[in-house]
């Protein structure tokens, strides 16, 4: 056991030397009151609450996602931003304007929740990555595709896609 060990400790963790990133397990978003947070989000999307607390809730998104923690201290954000990916883009900016969100300039489907935090929509459909079959599945979304262009991008990669 110890010679298995040493051995293993010896043999380089990539061929890089370091590891590799491979994906995010969540985000953390700062907001000023989470029962707020989740009353905003939940009129925009439809999701999964895994829990919450006082300080911090968590929201569902397959095989990641994001944490709503209190304490949002800092200016609005213009640049820096995050983009969630949803099932039906049109549905998404329908809510928004329901919701009387105002959409930010620009050519994307970005706005700002009421503690400034940026998000940017984006369909399925256009994204690079897929989600694994068994999550899709999980989720209840076996019926998404992607367009040509997002086939071709994860085709590039040797991606495969769905």
């Amino acid at each position: 056991m110890a010679e298995e060990m040493n051995r293993r400790l010896e043999e380089p963790m990539t061929k890089f030397g370091k590891p590799r990133l491979v994906g995010f397990n969540h985000v953390a978003l700062e907001v000023a009151d989470i029962e707020e947070a989740l009353a905003f989000y939940g009129r925009l999307f439809t999701f999964e609450l895994r829990s919450k607390s006082d300080t911090m809730a968590f929201i569902d998104l397959g095989d990641q996602f994001i944490a709503l923690q209190k304490g949002r201290k800092q200016p609005a954000d213009d640049g820096r931003h995050f983009g969630l990916v949803v099932d039906d883009k049109v549905a998404a900016r329908k809510a928004l304007q329901a919701a009387g969100i105002r959409l930010l300039d620009g050519p994307f489907l970005d706005f700002r929740d009421p503690w400034g935090n940026r998000v940017e929509i984006v369909d399925y459909s256009n994204i690079q990555f897929t989600k694994a079959p068994n999550v899709l599945r999980g989720m209840g979304l076996t019926h998404l595709e992607k367009n040509q262009s997002a086939r071709d991008e994860s085709a590039e990669k040797g991606m495969t896609p769905e």
